[in-house]
């Protein structure tokens, strides 16, 4: 299906999937190579990210990895203020994805910076629908769920929040790496396509992910191999967007699926 996002009034047409670039603010995200902390570093790789053909740039300030200590809300704060003010000035008509599970950061980020989309990894609240709802921006579900099965039987039931609480432009991730043993994980991909049932476009984020450096029994740093090999088949399962870390190698992905399904 053909689907479009309304950032800030301007559509985004996922016709051709995109790739978001993953921009890490955090000292202890899983993989060293994605984390920029100082001024300069962020800049590189807003630039970085554009330069090899990225349409989206995901900043993330809390990390999500397994065992992470959570940061307070104080300090998601201040690195996502540090961080959005270098993008905002580097790249400033970049479409800008936040990561937080945190309904009052997200009403910071998009009032005081222009955040243009909210990327929740924590299955939403009634909070966070409400808050996304009255910023009026696009807003990436994501699923803990072990299976497919109740993967979309839980978006459909926070689809449906979303939509009562005046939510309109939602995207949908499986998760994942959360919830899920490396073999379901893999079980996940496999039904990758019934996500098409809900009609809404698909994110999907396995970039250097355990279920690729457990498998092979190597470290993020060598699971590039594998991230593009997964990234191939959800585009050909149809996902609308790829969040990565590697963005040239996720845009050649992209380019050969164009080619081969034109």
């Amino acid at each position: 299906m053909d689907y479009t996002l309304n950032v800030h009034g301007l559509l985004m047409d996922l016709d051709v999937p995109q790739v978001m670039g993953i921009l890490n603010v955090t000292p202890d995200s899983f993989y060293a190579g994605s984390r920029s902390q100082t001024e300069e570093a962020i800049a590189a790789r807003c630039h970085q990210i554009i330069s090899e053909g990225g349409s989206l740039i995901d900043v993330g300030a809390c990390s999500t990895r397994p065992g992470a200590e959570v940061a307070s809300e104080a300090e998601e704060r201040e690195r996502l203020r540090l961080a959005l003010a270098v993008v905002r000035r580097e790249m400033p008509s970049a479409v800008v994805s936040v990561d937080t599970f945190r309904p009052d950061v997200a009403r910071m980020v998009v009032e005081e910076y222009g955040a243009d989309i909210i990327n929740d990894v924590s299955e939403g609240s009634p909070e966070m629908f409400r808050m996304v709802a009255r910023l009026g921006i696009p807003y990436i579900l994501m699923s803990v769920q072990p299976t497919m099965r109740d993967t979309l039987l839980t978006f459909a039931q926070k689809v449906q929040q979303l939509r009562d609480f005046g939510a309109k432009d939602i995207i949908l991730d499986p998760g994942f790496g959360f919830g899920k043993t490396l073999e379901q994980n893999y079980q996940m991909m496999n039904e990758l396509e019934q996500l098409q049932t809900m009609e809404l476009p698909v994110l999907v984020g396995v970039s250097r992910k355990s279920m690729i450096y457990k498998k092979f029994g190597c470290t993020p740093d060598e699971s590039l191999n594998g991230t593009t090999a997964l990234n191939t088949i959800a585009l050909m399962k149809g996902a609308s967007i790829l969040r990565v870390h590697d963005v040239r190698e996720a845009v050649e992905c992209v380019s050969i699926v164009q080619q081969i399904k034109l």
